[in-house]
């Protein structure tokens, strides 16, 4: 649903506009780590369809990776097709003896990519950030992260508060050095929980998410029929989010001073084409134009 922010760009640099997707396909949970039950093809098309510039997937087995890499390779989808996706696994043998982690895709060739691992959380997983920037826009980045969804105390605090912390600190970080962050993925949180203060605008105070101290924009935070809230997310008929919907932990991210003019967002009905649900998440897209240093 459609929003507003920031002005204008200054002469130093350009506006654009682009389509976010993002989708966390519990590839081992309910998949198994399959590559030919219908999974790859329905994501892939999505991307297809839904004119993505970034796509971002979440719980993702090396196989499925490069099976994804493959299909849109193929389509013609990258510009550059040996330089428009990056992977960083979170367990390196948790998808049957293969990897097991997240990924980005670009349609245009990316730069170097930044991997940051995340505090620890007592489990076999070691959660990272991966973001990587436009190689013809370097001061553009696109992100993914999937916090963990334990809130155990750990070192002192509790260890998912501790990674959001984390990324945003780094997420900061490239803004200070003229960089326009994009970052999409799992947040293992929904908009209204005090863990995401720290994240959501201060300029955003309704009912249904309120007491924010932060600078982003969720690209799906003005939806009518739930503001400052969004879709949910999550495996349809789940009611344990605000007033019996769904609950929404998947987000997609961007600093309110560099975005220029609207934004939108939107989550999607869960394709039953893999002989059955694809996946216990919705698959979440937005669009936003962004003020980029040239």
């Amino acid at each position: 649903m459609a929003g507003t922010a920031a002005p204008a760009a200054s002469a130093a640099e350009v506006t654009a506009s682009y389509n976010v997707w993002v989708w966390n396909v519990a590839g081992w949970k309910m998949h198994r780590g399959a590559t030919g039950n219908g999974l790859i093809g329905a994501l892939a098309n999505s991307i297809r369809n839904r004119s993505a510039h970034f796509a971002a997937l979440n719980e993702l087995c090396w196989s499925q990776y490069k099976a994804v890499q493959s299909n849109l390779r193929g389509s013609g989808w990258p510009q550059d097709v040996e330089n428009f996706s990056r992977f960083e696994a979170h367990n390196e043998t948790a998808c049957g003896g293969e990897p097991f982690g997240v990924a980005i895709f670009s349609r245009a060739p990316m730069g170097p990519a930044d991997r940051l691992a995340l505090a620890p959380d007592g489990s076999s997983e070691r959660r990272k950030l991966l973001c990587a920037p436009l190689e013809a826009r370097p001061h553009l980045r696109f992100c993914t992260t999937h916090i963990t969804p334990s809130n155990e105390v750990i070192g002192g605090g509790k260890i998912n508060e501790r990674q959001l912390g984390e990324v945003l600190t780094r997420v900061e970080s490239y803004h200070a050095a003229g960089d326009t962050v994009i970052i999409a993925g799992d947040f293992n949180a929904q908009p209204n929980y005090g863990r995401m203060n720290p994240w959501y605008s201060r300029n955003l105070d309704v009912p249904r998410n309120s007491g924010n101290q932060g600078d982003y924009r969720e690209l799906d935070d003005t939806d009518p029929a739930s503001p400052g809230y969004g879709e949910t997310t999550v495996a349809d008929g789940d009611t344990s989010g605000p007033d019996g919907q769904g609950k929404k932990i998947d987000m997609i991210f961007v600093r309110e001073d560099r975005i220029a003019g609207t934004y939108t967002g939107d989550s999607l009905a869960i394709s039953t084409s893999c002989g059955g649900a694809c996946s216990d998440h919705r698959i979440l897209i937005g669009t936003v134009t962004v003020r980029i240093t040239t």
